[in-house]
């Protein structure tokens, strides 16, 4: 390999190979320290997609769920929320009501914990640029800022500064995480439902009279922390102050 790079110097193949290499471990990595004290390595796209093509009809699915607790920066959630619009766009485009509906949908399936509040911040503005990027080329001035607004709440409570092992929030008091699910109903309506973490993952809970699907699995069907009453999509923030 020594003669071979000596031979060919920095225009030869193999030293761009290695180049490449190189290059692509380094943007994997933010900083050494990051690597040895939370174990940060970014999955490279080419692996995200090999990844999410396993479950490609999910992906692809506007209102299944995605919950990555480890999601950094969110390149898996990125890539998945990217597929989810795209169907969107495809089936809704034509009414700017239908698409607004069901972008919000397809962006309150999405999850994501992350241990490091940049990271978590982030992803929040990554997720809601794919949004804003095509959900302004789409609609121009005629985009609402109330939609804009939905969704910025949205991402607020469905990518969570916390330890998906602890199950707990980070910060000075932590806290049991929680997640909300958002379902429309009755077209434009949307309803909101508060989860622990712990109880979602629970399963000793009910194993002792446990429900089944048509397979034969177990299914579990949790209660609420809390429920909020049925409120239009673009003014789901108003909600939590009833």
């Amino acid at each position: 390999m020594g003669h071979e790079l000596i031979r060919h110097g920095k225009s030869g193949p193999i030293y761009k190979r290695i180049r490449a290499d190189i290059e692509l471990k380094e943007e994997q990595v933010v900083s050494k320290k990051r690597v040895a004290d939370h174990g940060e390595v970014y999955t490279r796209e080419r692996e995200v997609n090999a990844m999410l093509d396993l479950v490609k009809q999910e992906t692809e699915r506007i209102d299944s769920r995605f919950l990555e607790p480890a999601c950094g920066t969110g390149n898996f959630l990125a890539e998945i929320l990217n597929r989810k619009l795209h169907v969107v766009e495809t089936r809704y485009c034509k009414s700017q009501l239908e698409y607004e509906r069901y972008a919000v949908l397809a962006i309150s399936s999405v999850y994501g914990i992350d241990i490091l509040e940049d990271n978590c911040q982030d992803c929040r503005k990554r997720l809601f640029d794919i949004f804003d990027q095509k959900y302004t080329a789409l609609y121009k001035d005629l985009a609402k800022e109330k939609c804009r607004d939905t969704i910025q709440y949205i991402l607020e409570n469905n990518i969570i500064w916390g330890d998906a092992l602890t199950l707990k929030t980070v910060g000075d008091k932590p806290e049991s995480i929680v997640f909300s699910e958002w379902s429309l109903v009755n077209g434009s309506m949307l309803k909101r439902r508060d989860f622990a973490f712990h109880g979602l993952l629970d399963h000793e809970a009910y194993k002792s009279t446990p429900l089944f699907s048509d397979l034969g699995d177990d299914v579990f069907i949790p209660s609420p922390m809390k429920e909020y009453p049925l409120t239009h999509f673009l003014r789901v923030s108003d909600a939590e102050q009833s």
